[in-house]
């Protein structure tokens, strides 16, 4: 499939691009963020958990995460590649394969079985995400306000696939039971594989497979000196943040003296910010270079989550996240156009799939930050992740400055 679609003759960019694209992207992204929730669910199985539902669960949804960081070694091949769809197209299905399979055979064989499986489909979740973002340039208009534009419809994938993906699960769970669910979001894959397959054969300027840098190549692009560094440094910081979210969430909402259920409100006024903002910038595209738009929405952001942690009320607090969470979406829309304008030709696929894996490493690494330093309180730990986002942010800048005398 691979070969064959790779080997394409040229195609110029359709009507229907754009929107098989943004289909193929919201059920893609949606299963991956759903699966780790699937099979923490099915792990409470009893023939499953084995009495340790918590920990098996933990270590499952681990496999699918971890091997995100295996990502900029599939994004080298994706850039030698003339268009990409083969790789992408397999690599979906891979992802559903794998998360398929490891449904059906956890509590009946080995656990090991499974959960290399859901490693394989680890390692496949960078290319759901960055790597199929670094596509879209191409099925665009050139001019800025239309990529600004598309850059905000792939921000929209995000959010709806962020919340549609854990709420498909919830849902098939309950009815039909948490194999159930993850076969759902294997179908929903298969279905997105199918639609980039229907993408342009070939990006524009696009021709024999080129020569491209080893996959250290794409993260000495983020790393080296420049834009991309610094806007990379600040997206990490800024995940630490977000990974966070949803554990602090369910602390203020005990310190508010609410109910724990309270505080998965305050995590679905985050998401329902998130993509109210997503749906304003498609609508308003946003204007400007992308380093300074970067910088800008990462400060507001910050100053949001901050504000979260000096709410006086419940109702209040549910403000403060929704705003908190609408800073996110014209700040991912700002990375997407800073990784677009600044990522060489070269290694761009692996400059979008590296930025995926490092921002899934920092949130993983920023939701047990949270857990282990749950005794401070999680007014002083929202302040505290404001803070830092500030500081860099403020590096940031101070380091473009001084590189523009």
């Amino acid at each position: 499939m691979s070969e064959a679609l790779d080997t394409a003759a040229p195609a110029v960019p359709s009507r229907r691009s754009l929107p098989h694209y943004l289909v193929a992207a919201t059920l893609a992204r949606g299963a991956d963020a759903g699966a780790a929730v699937g099979v923490v669910l099915l792990a409470t199985l009893p023939e499953v958990g084995a009495g340790r539902p918590a920990l098996l669960g933990g270590l499952l949804a681990t496999c699918l995460t971890a091997p995100h960081l295996l990502g900029p070694l599939l994004a080298r091949p994706l850039d030698r590649a003339r268009d990409g769809r083969g790789l992408l197209a397999a690599a979906f299905a891979t992802y559903a394969g794998a998360v398929a399979l490891a449904a059906l055979l956890l509590g009946r064989v080995p656990v090991g079985v499974p959960a290399a499986l859901l490693i394989v489909a680890g390692a496949c979740g960078p290319l759901l995400t960055g790597g199929l973002s670094s596509r879209l340039a191409a099925l665009l208009a050139p001019d800025e306000r239309a990529q600004r534009r598309g850059q905000g419809w792939d921000a929209v994938t995000y959010g709806v696939g962020g919340s549609a993906g854990p709420a498909l699960v919830a849902v098939l769970a309950a009815v039909a039971g948490p194999r159930m669910s993850l076969l759902g979001l294997a179908a929903a894959t298969v279905v997105a594989a199918a639609l980039v397959g229907t993408l342009p054969a070939r990006v524009p300027g696009g021709g024999p497979a080129r020569s491209v840098p080893a996959a250290r190549g794409g993260l000495r692009a983020l790393l080296g000196p420049g834009p991309l560094r610094r806007v990379t440094g600040v997206t990490m910081v800024g995940a630490l943040t977000g990974g966070a979210i949803s554990v602090l969430a369910v602390m203020l909402a005990a310190d508010l003296g609410r109910e724990a259920v309270s505080g998965a409100l305050l995590a679905a006024a985050y998401g329902g910010g998130n993509l109210v903002a997503a749906l304003l910038v498609t609508a308003f595209p946003l204007t400007g270079p992308p380093e300074r738009l970067t910088m800008r929405w990462a400060a507001l952001g910050a100053v949001a989550v901050a504000l979260c942690g000096a709410v006086p009320g419940f109702p209040v607090a549910v403000a403060a996240f929704a705003l908190a969470g609408a800073a996110t979406a014209p700040l991912f829309a700002a990375t997407l156009a800073a990784r677009s304008a600044y990522a060489p030709d070269a290694v761009r696929a692996q400059v979008f799939v590296s930025t995926a894996a490092l921002k899934v490493a920092a949130a993983s690494l920023g939701t047990g930050l949270a857990g282990v330093l749950a005794p401070l309180g999680p007014r002083l730990l929202l302040v505290a992740g404001a803070s830092v986002t500030l500081a860099a942010t403020a590096g940031a800048t101070v380091s473009r400055r001084r590189r523009e005398r």
